[in-house]
């Protein structure tokens, strides 16, 4: 029991946490956007004003609208991206809810977001929102390619090295980093596999150049076009905390490197530092992964992104299996 409650409270003083960290990122994102333009930029803090503002507001159900499915569909977006957090170790700390199958398990909290933020734009009654509902899904089908050849690539080069620990499990990637597990071929396979990721992140958090389904200046803000007040407020948090799971979950793929053990810290610094550590990280991925690749490119057409998960993420992704595997069997 006692058990039990330390991880509920736990999880809550997490989930505060995330959601802090969350809009503070959106606003980091946000003026490093604006400088790259030459531009000053909101102030740090513009994403806490919005969603405050936001919340303060009435939220409008339109005529046309499934009146339950409309109200509960941005609560259930957000809830599903937060229990990712759960299953996220962070710095030395290991995650609440740990399990043998938590990649699987986190990659399938992600479709579900997405797809109660479609459901919502279906509800809505809206047309403009069914154009940018049925875009999602469109996207949603081309990143999962080589989102999924990513995640078991990862996990059959644990397997089949025999690292202790569930292939699935982002402990065991933590515990002992997959590069160290390759040789050179199979750390240009893993560069390839990251490249693929990073190229993923921004059609999972909707940002430009591949917020296909929102598209401001062609439909209107789409799936979210209906939406105000509350419930667009949890949408505007469900964005921010989509794009902090994705930069938080390539970390320990990648770069669970802790600073604590390279200082030869100990006890209560080493757990500080990396936490702190992990966080650096996390916000040095979003900006590398969303902030300087939408500054750099507009937004691309819905069969040009398409195309390109399908054929060029996908094909990195797959060379990055095989070069993986001819390490792994050959060497």
């Amino acid at each position: 029991m006692n058990s039990l409650l330390a991880r509920v409270i736990s999880g809550f003083a997490l989930f505060c946490l995330v959601i802090i960290i969350a809009l503070l990122y959106e606003g980091i994102d946000r003026i490093v956007h604006a400088r790259m333009q030459r531009r000053f930029g909101p102030p740090l803090l513009q994403p806490f004003y919005d969603v405050i503002k936001l919340l303060g507001k009435e939220s409008i159900v339109p005529r046309r609208a499934v009146r339950t499915v409309f109200q509960a569909s941005p609560w259930m977006a957000m809830v599903l991206v937060l229990v990712i957090f759960l299953y996220i170790p962070i710095g030395s700390i290991p995650p609440i809810l740990a399990g043998n199958g938590d990649m699987i398990l986190i990659l399938y909290l992600l479709a579900a977001s997405a797809v109660m933020m479609v459901v919502g734009g279906f509800a809505s009654g809206s047309p403009y929102a069914n154009v940018g509902s049925q875009r999602e899904m469109v996207l949603m089908m081309s990143y999962e390619l080589p989102l999924a050849l990513v995640v078991l690539t990862l996990a059959w080069v644990v397997y089949k090295k025999g690292v202790p620990g569930a292939p699935f499990s982002l402990e065991t990637f933590v515990a002992v980093p997959v590069w160290k597990t390759v040789g050179l071929v199979g750390a240009m396979g893993l560069l390839a596999l990251l490249l693929a990721l990073l190229g993923v992140i921004p059609a999972e958090v909707g940002k430009v150049p591949m917020d296909i389904a929102e598209a401001k200046t062609e439909i209107l803000e789409g799936l979210l076009t209906e939406y105000s007040g509350r419930n667009l407020a949890l949408f505007k948090l469900t964005f921010a905390l989509r794009s902090l799971a994705m930069s938080a979950l390539l970390v320990p793929l990648f770069f669970p490197f802790s600073l604590g053990k390279l200082l030869g810290l100990n006890g209560a610094y080493f757990v500080v530092i990396d936490f702190l550590w992990f966080w650096v990280k996390v916000l040095l991925v979003q900006i590398v992964a969303i902030t300087i690749v939408r500054t750099m490119y507009g937004r691309f057409k819905i069969w040009q992104a398409s195309q390109f998960y399908w054929f060029q993420m996908g094909g990195l992704a797959l060379a990055g299996m095989i070069l993986v595997s001819l390490d792994v069997m050959l060497f």
